[in-house]
């Protein structure tokens, strides 16, 4: 149910306060307005991206010139200089060495046999034992021999008895003969007798003395000092002295010698020298010719020449503490023949060939390279000798070579002696031609890339 206000339908309320309701009316808005503040945004955002825009065409033209300046300053100042590693020839020693393959042989090989029949009691080693001098090894059954030892004992203190018996008579048929109480015959027959007597005595010591030898002989011990092999036969065998087999074999180890062969061209020299009573010293190698194994001497020499193979023998020994040289082991020997001091060595990486020459990069006192011709002589190792082209102290380029030409500029980085050594030929191939197989300008022509490095066989190690 509607009702009005109280106020329409008090009638005590005052007049002014009765009002009638009028029609609705709705809330008045505010007037609308242009967008003057948007329009105002918009305009600093072009007048920005103008401003960026035009901020980036100078940029871009800075740029531009500094890069143009920059290569106009380049190409005045030159091409940059190329890094390379280097090294210095100097004045030093470089041996000459005969280099060939060898053999190990012991200096005593011992094939242990018995001299006596018997079982095989006990053995007093293990195998690849070292042994020494007087060692015992090998225990064969002594006791028949005991036996025979004491027999001939025996027999000769029977035989002795008899002698001593003679002798009695003896002296008494000589005092009765002169008595004239029994005839000179028997005083003969009685001397004989006498004599006879002797000799079997001493037949007694000699079997006496062959039953104590047996004795020893049952008891084998070590006639060298060295390494036992395997052993050939087991306890509880019967051994004989006409055995063909031995029973164990005993290699002499420390010292040992090595056998290798020279060709009969450089026999004189080696011999010249050996002759003189100079001690040349021989180094082994293993079969890569990397590791140092012993190092000894010359000892003697062969008495012919092989003429199958034109070369001489020889012998050298070895201290052999660490027992790293082993019978029959192949090894390369290095014999020491000549120390060449006061010359030019330089590392071999540094030497580059072709067909026709040998040369090297020689860095000038301006940082720029020429291509020199050298001589080379003795090359040994890492080292070559340099005995015409170079003077002590030259720098030469060892590594980058390929990027080289004459007057080229470059960034010399001096390698240490040991890491010049130790370094190969770098971009090129030691002691070869540059990569790409032809020359440099300014080297030596040729007509096919040369190179590689000297061979060292059985001859001097020389480069041609």
């Amino acid at each position: 149910m509607h009702q009005d206000p109280p106020s329409a339908l008090d009638p005590a309320a005052p007049p002014d306060t009765l009002t009638k309701p009028g029609p609705y009316q709705a809330p008045k808005q505010a007037p609308k307005h242009a967008p003057k503040h948007s329009r105002h945004l918009w305009i600093w955002l072009l007048i920005l991206a103008l401003l960026a825009v035009g901020g980036y065409i100078v940029w871009r033209q800075i740029k531009a010139g500094q890069a143009a300046a920059a290569a106009a300053q380049a190409k005045k100042k030159g091409p940059a200089a190329i890094p390379v590693v280097a090294a210095k020839a100097r004045k030093g020693n470089i041996p000459v060495y005969f280099v060939n393959l060898g053999g190990v042989l012991p200096i005593y090989t011992v094939t242990v046999r018995s001299r006596v029949d018997g079982q095989l009691m006990e053995v007093h080693y293990k195998e690849g034992d070292i042994v020494q001098k007087g060692a015992p090894l090998i225990e064969i059954d002594s006791r028949p021999y005991d036996a025979a030892l004491v027999q001939a004992e025996g027999q000769l203190i029977r035989d002795q008895a008899l002698l001593d018996n003679a002798r009695i008579d003896l002296a008494r048929y000589k005092t009765l003969v002169t008595q004239n109480a029994v005839p000179e015959q028997q005083l003969a027959t009685q001397e004989a007798l006498v004599k006879q007597d002797e000799g079997i005595v001493k037949t007694d010591q000699g079997m006496i003395e062959t039953a104590k030898l047996n004795v020893v002989y049952s008891h084998i011990t070590s006639p060298i000092t060295g390494r036992v092999g395997l052993r050939l036969v087991d306890p509880g065998n019967i051994v004989h002295a006409a055995d063909t087999n031995g029973m164990l074999v005993i290699t002499q180890m420390d010292p040992i010698s090595v056998l290798f062969p020279l060709p009969e061209d450089q026999v004189p020299v080696v011999l010249q020298k050996l002759n003189a009573g100079q001690k040349l010293a021989v180094d082994a190698f293993d079969r890569s010719m990397t590791v140092l194994l012993a190092h000894g001497y010359l000892a003697t020499v062969d008495n012919q020449i092989d003429p199958t193979t034109g070369s001489l023998r020889w012998r050298a020994n070895f201290d052999n503490k660490g027992y790293k040289l082993f019978p029959n082991q192949f090894i390369n020997v290095r014999l020491l023949v000549q120390m060449k001091q006061g010359v030019t060595p330089a590392p071999t990486a540094t030497i580059q060939r072709n067909s026709q020459s040998t040369y090297v990069y020689l860095v000038k006192p301006d940082s720029t390279v020429t291509v020199r011709t050298v001589t080379i002589g003795t090359v040994e190792g890492n080292d070559s000798e340099i005995t015409g082209g170079l003077q002590p102290g030259d720098t030469i380029v060892m590594t980058g070579v390929d990027k080289l030409q004459e007057g080229t500029k470059v960034t010399a980085h001096i390698a240490s002696d040991t890491a010049a050594g130790a370094k190969g030929g770098g971009s090129s191939p030691a002691g070869g031609a540059p990569a790409g197989g032809a020359p440099p300008s300014g080297a030596p022509a040729s007509n096919a890339p040369g190179g590689g490095k000297s061979g060292h066989g059985s001859g001097t190690r020389k480069a041609s």
